[in-house]
């Protein structure tokens, strides 16, 4: 009886290119698995980014402000205020830089025991 059920059972193993189009198929319907290397450029990035978004929205606004300031001038021929709505746009330019640097350096202090421990795991 043995032999019987083993001769009616249907086995069928694929060739080694049909395993590895398996494998890939497979691979895209699995939870993505982040290695070591991809997290540790992840939150690296993730500071930069965070102060580098914070530092353009206030150069942006403060090149906005300069700008209507310069409108106000050459245009509309308002002169005083032009000058006035210019320097204030100027100023409000300046800190674009400090703030990077320091939200840089906060997040910096933020992300480092996270990042420490994935390269001393690393590097083991």
């Amino acid at each position: 009886m043995e032999n019987q059920n083993n001769s009616q059972s249907f086995r069928y193993t694929y060739s080694p290119k049909q395993q590895e189009e398996l494998k890939r198929i497979r691979a895209k319907y699995l939870p993505p698995e982040e290695d070591k290397m991809e997290q540790i450029r992840r939150l690296d990035a993730r500071v930069y980014n965070k102060a580098c978004i914070c530092a353009l929205i206030v150069g942006i606004l403060g090149a906005l402000i300069f700008g209507t300031g310069l409108c106000c001038c050459l245009v509309w021929q308002k002169y005083v205020l032009g000058v006035i709505v210019g320097v204030v746009g100027a100023m409000v330019c300046t800190p674009a830089y400090p703030l990077f640097l320091h939200i840089t350096k906060k997040e910096r202090a933020r992300v480092a025991p996270e990042i420490l421990r994935l390269t001393d795991e690393l590097l083991k």
